[in-house]
């Protein structure tokens, strides 16, 4: 399969679902966190499918898709440690922070690995003297 646009990325296939799941998760929390690490959960989880999309729009440059997908993996521990505060509080419920925390730990390692592999393998489109 030839990838044509950020779309066709497994990583932001999983990041997006994960950023509607966290948006619809955050909407119970107890009214204390609802708007403040409620709305920090939130951003930093719809962080990471907007920076692999940003990235892969700047991808002809293999330090700005990389500068990207750093910031894409940062979001994703944020967005895990978020997780993690609101379990150990009480403010979420183990059955909706355990599949969620591992489908994180899951994107986190997808992202090490395709962030490891444009480091390895991208190519800079030649770029004639003038």
């Amino acid at each position: 399969m030839t990838i044509q646009s950020y779309r066709d990325l497994e990583v932001f296939q999983l990041s997006f679902e994960l950023a509607v799941e966290v948006d619809r998760a955050s909407k119970a929390l107890p009214k204390h966190e609802l708007y403040e690490v409620g709305s920090q959960i939130r951003r930093s989880a719809k962080s990471i499918p907007a920076n692999i999309a940003e990235g892969f729009g700047r991808r002809r440059y293999k330090q700005e898709y990389i500068k990207f997908l750093v910031y894409a993996l940062a979001s994703c521990d944020e967005t895990r440690v978020h997780l993690e505060m609101l379990f150990q509080t009480g403010s979420l419920q183990e059955a909706v922070y355990q599949p969620l925390v591992s489908r994180y730990d899951l994107l986190g390692r997808k992202l090490n690995n395709f962030l490891q592999s444009i480091i390895k393998n991208h190519q800079e489109p030649y770029r004639s003297e003038q």
